[in-house]
């Protein structure tokens, strides 16, 4: 049975927080030693949010879940309100389904959405491994950002993707 892709609705999916979870936790740490260091990862996220903590996060944001039958195998996450609008604040897959076109495919899904909805631009910080992703969706790369968790310094790529041009 092939992937299937749906558009985060609370009332249908809240279900999948426990999962999303430890997909966020699991694909932090998939970076280790490869991206960023384990310090770097464990600062990112040292154990799973709470259910609770991404129920209402993703009760406030537009998101697509990846699902393999019933399980959430990856998510895309846009910010709504205004001043953060189109900006992707989280882009994770599962280990075990990464570099099988997930990610392209909810980039895909968070872009015809958008345009749908009449945003002129998505934006994110792409991390070391993400990036490649996004540019092959149309992102630019504009300058490196770095993030401080706990101490550690996380270097990442602002990039953005105007919506008219595709």
């Amino acid at each position: 049975m092939p992937l299937s892709y749906v558009h985060y609705a609370h009332q249908h999916h809240r279900h999948y927080a426990a999962q999303i979870a430890t997909l966020y936790h699991q694909a932090v740490h998939a970076q280790s030693g490869g991206f960023y260091s384990q310090q770097q990862c464990a600062a990112w996220s040292s154990a799973p949010r709470s259910h609770k903590f991404w129920q209402l996060r993703l009760k406030h944001a537009e998101a697509w879940l990846a699902l393999d039958h019933q399980q959430c195998i990856g998510f895309i996450q846009l910010e709504r309100r205004y001043h953060d609008r189109g900006y992707v604040s989280c882009l994770y897959v599962a280990p075990a389904y990464q570099r099988r076109g997930v990610a392209a495919t909810l980039i895909r899904q968070a872009q015809a959405w958008s345009r749908t909805a009449g945003w002129l631009r998505l934006t994110t910080d792409a991390s070391l491994q993400s990036q490649s992703v996004f540019a092959r969706q149309g992102f630019v790369r504009r300058h490196k950002s770095y993030q401080e968790k706990r101490g550690q310094q996380l270097l990442g790529f602002k990039m953005s993707c105007d919506l008219s041009a595709h």
